[in-house]
């Protein structure tokens, strides 16, 4: 079995014995393997906690990149959930830690987000199809990547909201029931709550900026306290018996905003609607804002903990040459040609192709550990010079001499022509004395046939 194959199966066993690691096959100038790292995430919008499985797979391309990809995906049915009501364009946004040791020391930080649709409080969100980061390689050598932190944050996006009929973010207090009306109100969903209770209380718990009460405004309504955050915000009450002008009213206007809060900081909030009178009393919907963010709100961001030791990555960067093939020292690159060598002769070194190799038989480095392999990228050689150093394989390069299109005349059939410099002075002397000698010896046998020397 070649000394190849044996490295191949050895370092095929060894990635299948970490159960984190998955090696993938490598293309000219690039290295390719990929590990799993597993994520624990808290608070925010991961609430109690959400599971995430990162596979990290860094790669060595051959215009001198260094790149860094993670795919992420949930490893449960518990997932990121909204915090509240926000119109489509929320973003999830998550950054990685890659940590770089060896010949290029420092970090990467992948990163990648995902726009969403239109949200309600706990709903799902959708993860990034992958994060990425890349930087330039400056050095040769070993260099390992090995996963670190994650951070996980929500945007919401710019803009409002209709809340209407959402449990468990509305709830109503006794005495309140649900109506279908005719659109000649034009109430938004053509329902609404309605009380005659003294102190029955609708409350809305939201995330955002502002809100806003949405109800009829008609003859003979009671008057209507709100609080925000436990608050009184109204004094006097709300009257939706009167129309803005304070006139009492002689009809029945739907979609009415009532009372609408100033701007709020971001966060969570609950607002109260409390009727204060035996009287008719109206709670349409709620209109919840959320302004533009410079930044991702803190209350939304989760902490993600790396949960044990997912292993690391090495890759060998291969060395690079100012131009043409590696020469070792003193070794020349193309043969030297006989006069009469014919003009088609070819006369220039041809270059072999560098090829990958690992650094240990086993294919793993040399420090022992378990958890991470050797990638080792190819390269291709050329036999045209360059100015731009190119990336070329450790492996030594081989050089052939210069093959002649006939044998020349006197030479030997080995299909290389004789090196002009020497001259065959020794080989014609010895011929000579053989000659004479097996002259000399044949007329001696023939004289001893005939009877004696003459």
């Amino acid at each position: 079995m070649s000394r190849w194959r044996t490295a191949l199966i050895a370092a095929s066993v060894g990635v299948a014995a970490s159960a984190a690691l998955v090696a993938t096959s490598s293309l000219p100038g690039q290295a390719e393997a990929s590990l799993v790292a597993n994520y624990r995430c808290t608070g925010g919008i991961a609430g109690a906690g959400v599971d995430l499985e990162a596979r990290m797979t860094p790669q060595i391309e051959s215009g001198g990149l260094m790149r860094v990809r993670w795919d992420m995906s949930y490893k449960s049915v518990r997932k990121f959930g909204s915090p509240g009501f926000f119109p489509k364009g929320s973003s999830l946004d998550l950054e990685g830690v890659v940590d770089i040791s060896g010949a290029w020391i420092g970090q990467l930080r992948p990163r990648g987000g995902k726009d969403q649709r239109e949200l309600v409080p706990g709903e799902y969100l959708d993860l990034p199809e992958g994060l990425s980061d890349q930087g330039s390689i400056s050095r040769t050598g070993k260099v390992r990547f090995k996963p670190g932190a994650l951070y996980v944050r929500f945007t919401p996006a710019k803009g409002e909201v209709m809340v209407n009929n959402h449990k468990p973010a509305i709830t109503y207090s006794a005495g309140w029931s649900r109506e279908h009306t005719e659109e000649e109100y034009k109430d938004f969903l053509n329902d609404v709550h309605k009380t005659s209770a003294q102190n029955a209380k609708a409350t809305l718990d939201f995330t955002g900026t502002k809100v806003a009460y949405i109800g009829r405004r008609a003859p003979g309504l009671g008057a209507i306290q709100v609080k925000l955050d436990g608050e009184p915000v109204t004094d006097p009450l709300v009257e939706p018996g009167k129309d803005r002008n304070g006139t009492d009213m002689t009809g029945t206007e739907g979609q009415q905003v009532l009372w609408e809060s100033p701007q709020l900081k971001y966060g969570p909030h609950t607002l109260e609607v409390i009727n204060t009178e035996a009287k008719d009393a109206y709670v349409d919907a709620f209109r919840v804002t959320t302004g533009d963010l410079e930044e991702p709100p803190i209350y939304n961001q989760a902490t993600c903990t790396l949960q044990g030791d997912p292993g690391a990555i090495d890759i060998t960067l291969p060395g690079s040459t100012p131009t043409g093939s590696p020469t070792p020292t003193g070794s020349p690159t193309t043969s030297p040609t006989p006069d009469n060598t014919p003009t088609n002769t070819p006369t220039n070194t041809p270059t072999s192709t560098p090829t990958a190799t690992n650094t240990t038989p086993n294919g793993r480095s040399n420090d022992g550990g378990l958890g991470h392999v050797i990638v080792m990228p190819s390269a291709t050689g050329t036999n045209s010079a360059s100015a731009t150093p190119k990336s070329t394989g450790p492996t030594a390069t081989k050089y052939y001499k210069a093959q002649v299109a006939k044998t020349p005349k006197g030479g030997v059939d080995s299909g290389e022509a004789p090196d002009p410099e020497t001259r065959p002075y020794g080989l014609m002397a010895a011929l000579v004395m053989a000659g004479a000698g097996g002259g000399l010896l044949l007329r001696r046998r023939r004289a001893a046939h005939a009877g004696g020397v003459h």
